[in-house]
């Protein structure tokens, strides 16, 4: 089984032409042709994850965030993206990134997951892109029964795994719909807004955008990470049902450079 059979199978999920046009997803380093011993799927792709691949015996990473987002006219290790390109060539570990096209697929997606995670029903993309809404961003859907406002923060929270959730004030009406989007995901307000959700749960607000609220939402900031960590174990699940004949392995390191004093 060759690297190529992976990428193969995971963009008949995820297509590569989904990715925005900013974005860098794809085989950033190795040969498509290479025989796959093992995968590790990780949310990030840093030193220490190309050292983890290579030591439970996996050459291929699969990443959902690319570790090159613009040209590289330089390898002379002066910052962690050309050392971990650096390492992955030097321990001929390949390194594949499936990101925005893995946000913009209504089923298998990050978003999906998101909502299986908070035991969301009638899923239907938030943003979708297409007649057929199968493609797109975010997702919105529906809890089985409302929970209050302080309730559904909890249930937030615990399913999540998150430390903390920043959140603009409390509206004192029951929760039922929420509207999602794994990373940053401000730009989808006002579709979260006109899909008559309670609460907008996504990650990467700034100051003054919490505002956009304007009473009549609740922005939930749950951490870029925290929002798109199961993502690791979306593509470990999606590989281990295609293939038998190698590892499929989930990455044991914490990638989240943030951390919470509490």
């Amino acid at each position: 089984m060759t690297i190529n059979d992976i990428t193969t199978y995971l963009e008949s999920i995820a297509p590569a032409h989904l990715q925005e046009s900013y974005d860098n997803a794809g085989l950033l380093v190795g040969n498509p042709a290479t025989e796959v011993t093992g995968v590790l799927t990780s949310l990030d792709c840093t030193e220490e994850i190309i050292a983890e691949a290579k030591a439970r015996g996996c050459n291929l990473v699969v990443a959902h965030h690319p570790i090159v987002f613009r040209g590289l006219k330089r390898f002379n290790g002066s910052n962690y993206v050309e050392r971990t390109i650096i390492k992955a060539i030097k321990e001929e570990v390949a390194i594949y990134a499936i990101h925005t096209n893995l946000d913009n697929v209504r089923h298998q997606g990050v978003n999906e997951r998101i909502a299986q995670r908070l035991g969301l029903e009638n899923l239907r993309l938030l943003g979708p892109k297409n007649d057929e809404k199968t493609i797109g961003s975010g997702m919105v859907g529906e809890l089985p029964a409302p929970l209050s406002e302080t309730a559904f923060l909890h249930h937030l929270k615990d399913q999540m795994e998150t430390p903390v959730v920043k959140h603009t004030r409390l509206l004192a009406r029951p929760v039922r719909t929420v509207a999602l989007c794994g990373g940053a995901g401000g730009f989808l307000l006002q579709q979260a807004k006109m899909a008559g959700a309670q609460v907008f749960v996504t990650a990467d607000y700034k100051y003054h955008e919490f505002f956009d609220a304007d009473g009549e939402i609740i922005i939930c900031d749950i951490g870029h990470y925290e929002s798109e960590q199961f993502t690791t174990q979306l593509l470990a699940e999606l590989l281990t049902k295609k293939f038998r004949t190698f590892a499929v392995l989930c990455t044991e390191q914490i990638t989240n450079p943030v951390r919470y004093f509490v």
